[in-house]
């Protein structure tokens, strides 16, 4: 989503807000605010979803009322988000590709993906926006201290940005390796030497 993208539709929820918000006062000083029902309805409208419990939780630490003018638009400025997504169904994504050969530079699983191609393909199909490149990905999330922590769905950074795997759990990754090989499971090699850090970008998946 743009940022004017993001503006309008802060801009629709605001208006709707204000409607909810008028609708209660014409009712007079003693009814009842909006229902949550109608708020839902209403947001719903002007973010173009019907998960909206999704957006309450995709990022706004501001408390969300029918009256309130500045409800959400701290989710709405975020774009696209984790939402409900989880380490499991990275995991789940990512395993769909198995077999696609590594190709410098490649976003297309028809023809070919990179690693870091590979990483955000995966989390595009869940609706995660992700850069392209490994050096701005592993910018993204949070910072998880040890492989040892890790959990499926994490990235696995090595070599100080020069390549990235989504890990698997029981020390297995699934990743894009090198030109002449295709996506493929295998030891989370990055374990033993290199590995730069581990990025948290959607809530853990299993063990």
């Amino acid at each position: 989503m743009s940022m004017v993208e993001a503006l309008g539709r802060i801009q629709s929820i605001e208006a709707s807000l204000q409607q909810l918000s008028e609708r209660s006062a014409a009712a007079g000083s003693g009814a009842a605010p909006a229902s949550s029902a109608s708020f839902a309805s209403a947001l719903s409208s002007a973010m173009g979803t019907s998960d909206v419990s999704a957006l309450l939780s995709a990022g706004s630490t501001t408390a969300v009322t029918a009256g309130s003018t500045t409800a959400v638009t701290a989710a709405a400025a975020t774009g696209s988000t984790a939402g409900g997504v989880t380490g499991d169904a990275v995991v789940a994504a990512a395993k769909k590709y198995i077999g696609v050969p590594y190709v410098w530079g490649g976003t297309n699983p028809a023809t070919g993906m990179d690693c870091s191609g590979f990483v955000q393909r995966v989390f595009k199909d869940l609706g995660v926006e992700l850069p392209r490149v490994v050096s701005d990905q592993m910018q993204k999330g949070t910072p998880v201290a040890s492989l040892a922590e890790a959990k499926p769905g994490d990235l696995l950074v090595s070599y100080g940005g020069e390549h990235i795997s989504i890990y698997l759990g029981n020390g297995k990754a699934i990743d894009a390796p090198v030109p002449g090989q295709t996506i493929q499971i295998r030891d989370a090699w990055e374990k033993y030497s290199n590995l730069t850090s581990i990025r948290r970008i959607v809530p853990a998946g299993g063990s």
